[in-house]
């Protein structure tokens, strides 16, 4: 099974090189590809590319769109459970959660939980969602058949929020 992310609309603008924000002539074109199996030619693929729906805009106005995430480790799913604000509020763990894993956003010298918190709500839902794609390699699932008329359709197993699985 192959999940495609794809690009906003075309003649939306994305982020060059330096960061700054400029038309895009192939928005149509695919943007990222993850294989849900996790292995392409027999290598475990441990980042991923992405593309922000909007970006993320840094104090000096500079957009910046794309990224790459890398696979969660335990460990980054069990820190965050150790932090204040994801004790008092636990709808934080997501923002903590995704600090640690992406690792590069533009041209922003070090991503952490503080620049996730400044992003759209589209953006850290594109993002929550792409760390799913990303982490559940298709183990969420499972095919089951209904008693009654035999149909057989797919369930999700897994949590519905981040760190839940």
């Amino acid at each position: 099974m192959r999940r495609q992310i794809m690009p906003p609309a075309a003649g939306l603008r994305k982020t060059s090189e330096a960061g700054s924000s400029v038309p895009d002539p192939a928005a149509d074109s695919l943007v990222a590809s993850t294989s849900t199996s996790g292995t392409e030619a027999g290598a475990l693929r441990t980042e991923f590319d992405f593309e922000l729906p909007r970006g993320y805009v840094d104090a000096a106005g500079v957009v910046h769109r794309r990224g790459t995430m890398r696979l969660a480790t335990a460990r980054d799913e069990l820190v965050p459970l150790r932090d204040v604000r994801v004790q008092e509020n636990p709808a934080y763990l997501s923002v903590v959660l995704l600090g640690r894993v992406i690792t590069r956003l533009g041209t922003v010298p070090v991503v952490h939980d503080g620049v996730v918190e400044e992003m759209f709500a589209s953006d850290l839902a594109f993002l929550q969602d792409f760390y799913r794609q990303v982490n559940a390699e298709g183990h969420t699932r499972a095919a089951v058949n209904c008693p009654s008329c035999q149909d057989t359709f797919e369930v999700e197993l897994g949590g519905s929020r981040l760190g839940e699985s």
